[in-house]
């Protein structure tokens, strides 16, 4: 890490000198508010995306947030919550590329206030809630560097309402290994096969790693979750898929996967005219979409078909409990 812009109030925080002692030769700078270095105008994503800069944040309400409607696994409260701003993988599906200005990472260091937030959300609940991480950022891949995880999972085993997801492409489980499995937490790991994993997931691991991180997890008796989303068209589709579910379900027991979900291609449209312009040699932005509700997608008959193959295939291996779609399959 080059730079680290720190916002005054939190510089004399544990947890930001723990940061910075890691990065002794990066270049320190104040400010006032994350905002003002990550809104500004003026910035090139992919130009930043090369070499991103660190900012240490305290987040300001809002810390925990209601989910859009269909987005959970079973429960009837769902929220999530982001620790962090931007990924440090590089998927040219990624909606934060047309969401956000910057591509350097916002890591807010105040992590107590998200638990407490959480527990007094799970207090207002007669039954259990549902709190996804990931929705910004990469659960896992900074671990090393953050510890929030760790943190996290001690405030988790303290609170049995509360459910956590933690969503992720990251080998980074050490976190996960060295202390005992929770009930309440299931690892979910987005999925794709291995021609899209090299061709559009640039700097993720391999989906080999990734299954083996899943293996070792189940192993350790973690709860995990498989997302293969966002499902993408591409030549001999239904043969690729075929091959990607046959692959995953024979390297892991399929009796323990706490859930299983499937979700199309779908962008907002300004997020997508962005991105064109970020990347207009993209084959995979470049495909024939459709407008549907000011969201991009493939067109309605290649969406559905696609999902309903892979739904099919995917009734060979799990029962209807493990299966939660992100849309409507029609």
């Amino acid at each position: 890490m080059d730079t680290i812009y720190i916002e005054r109030d939190i510089l004399k925080l544990p947890r930001t000198k723990a940061i910075l002692d890691r990065y002794p030769m990066a270049r320190q700078i104040m400010i006032n508010r994350y905002s003002d270095v990550f809104n500004a105008p003026g910035q090139n994503f992919r130009v930043q995306k090369s070499n991103p800069a660190l900012i240490l944040a305290n987040k300001h309400g809002n810390r925990v947030i209601a989910t859009p409607p269909g987005y959970h696994i079973g429960g009837k409260n769902n929220y999530y919550f982001s620790h962090m701003l931007n990924c440090i993988y590089d998927c040219r599906y990624c909606y934060l590329q047309g969401m956000y200005r910057s591509a350097n990472y916002v890591l807010f260091v105040n992590y107590d206030d998200f638990f407490e937030d959480i527990r007094e959300t799970t207090d207002r609940h007669q039954t259990p809630s549902w709190f996804f991480s990931g929705y910004d950022c990469d659960s896992l891949a900074l671990e090393p560097m953050t510890n929030f995880m760790a943190d996290c999972l001690d405030a988790f085993s303290k609170m049995p309402k509360a459910n956590l997801e933690i969503r992720t492409k990251s080998t980074q489980i050490r976190t996960l290994l060295t202390r005992p499995a929770i009930d309440n937490c299931v690892v979910a790991y987005s999925l794709s096969p291995e021609p899209i994993v090299s061709q559009e997931e640039h700097k993720t691991p391999s989906l080999d790693k990734r299954l083996a991180a899943l293996k070792t997890l189940q192993q350790d008796g973690w709860r995990i979750g498989l997302r293969f989303d966002p499902l993408l068209k591409t030549d001999n589709a239904e043969k690729l898929y075929n091959n990607f579910f046959e692959q995953v379900f024979s390297e892991l027991d399929q009796a323990a996967i706490h859930s299983v979900s499937l979700g199309p291609f779908r962008l907002p449209k300004p997020f997508f005219k962005k991105m064109i312009r970020l990347y207009p040699e993209s084959k995979l932005l470049a495909a024939n979409m459709n407008v549907r509700e000011n969201m991009i997608s493939y067109d309605e008959k290649t969406e559905t078909d696609l999902l309903n193959y892979c739904e099919t295939q995917l009734q060979e291996y799990i029962t209807p409990e493990q299966y939660f779609p992100c849309v409507s399959v029609t």
